[in-house]
């Protein structure tokens, strides 16, 4: 009677499949946000080659040092997502034809500690200046530049308030001169004068900070609301187009926005798509690269605040 007895509780109790056991949450947003960095390393390797292959005579060592940068970032970007199904807690089955390996060499070649080491001590590509250039050799309009964005903005408020240059230069210590060549975009600013200037201008410094922090290649302090200051963001470009209407940014975007993308991007609820935000960037004379990085950063807060355990 007694070995009767346990194998029925035996039966009743059976264990867990191991594909939920093996399940790694933290792991798996860590892959997450590993996946979306590679991508954006594509996007700029890809981009130099693309300017590369339509130069007049590109060295073939610059073009195969492109192409395997481009190899090795895919290989990368396929060790992030075998570790990612495995810590998801789902069947690498799924993935080994597509990858054409075996289940097996998938596990062996993309071990979950390997890919993490080598995500730790990766060094992510920058654009070249080379790289904003076209295919025909012409730059990027200079005022979709950052600095040249934070000098239309500046301009705009002095304007709009009636002060004099002499002032400013007078609260600041500096000659006028040097005031012209802040607000024609020639020379930096520093976030001291840029307060200064919204103070005496009776603006918020707060609108432009986001504009400076970008032009400056400031990264934003943890303190900020990553939400928030994306829409700031936006808002400034959106200032330092001239405030236009509505009407005038669907135009300016070819109407591949709606006006109600328009208000959400700038006052919200929530973070839209990338590629409102992309349009909306390009319509208000700015580069999407740049906005990139903030909305990313909105977006991963947005996600864990509405489902911390859900990934996306």
């Amino acid at each position: 009677m007694i070995p009767h007895f346990r194998a029925q509780a035996t039966d009743a109790a059976p264990r867990p499949a191991r594909a939920v056991a093996s399940a790694d949450a933290a792991r798996a947003r860590r892959c997450t946000e590993a996946l979306r960095d590679i991508a954006e390393d594509c996007t700029v390797v890809s981009e130099a080659l693309l300017l590369g292959a339509y130069s007049v005579a590109p060295p073939n060592t610059d073009l195969l040092q492109r192409l395997i940068s481009l190899r090795d970032l895919v290989d990368e970007a396929i060790g992030v997502v075998v570790v990612r199904q495995r810590a998801q807690g789902m069947p690498l089955a799924d993935l080994a034809p597509i990858a054409r390996l075996t289940e097996d060499r998938l596990r062996k070649k993309y071990d979950p500690l390997s890919v993490d080491r080598a995500l730790a001590t990766r060094d992510r590509p920058k654009p070249v200046a080379s790289a904003q250039n076209t295919a025909s050799g012409a730059s990027i309009p200079t005022l979709r530049q950052p600095g040249q964005r934070l000098a239309c903005a500046l301009t705009l408020m002095r304007n709009g308030s009636g002060r004099r240059q002499r002032e400013l230069a007078e609260k600041m210590g500096v000659h006028e001169s040097y005031i012209s060549r802040m607000l024609s975009g020639q020379r930096d600013v520093s976030w001291s004068h840029v307060r200064i200037i919204c103070e005496v201008c009776g603006t918020d410094p707060e609108l432009m900070k986001p504009l400076w922090e970008v032009s400056a290649d400031v990264q934003p302090s943890d303190t900020d609301d990553p939400v928030e200051y994306l829409r700031t963001y936006l808002r400034g470009l959106h200032y330092a187009s001239g405030s236009p209407e509505p009407r005038v940014v669907l135009a300016a975007a070819q109407h591949t926005l709606s006006a109600n993308d328009v208000h959400r991007a700038l006052h919200g609820p929530g973070v839209p798509d990338w590629p409102v935000i992309d349009r909306l960037t390009i319509a208000l004379q700015s580069l999407p690269n740049l906005a990139r990085p903030l909305w990313r950063r909105a977006q991963t807060a947005a996600e864990g605040a509405s489902s911390p355990t859900v990934l996306s």
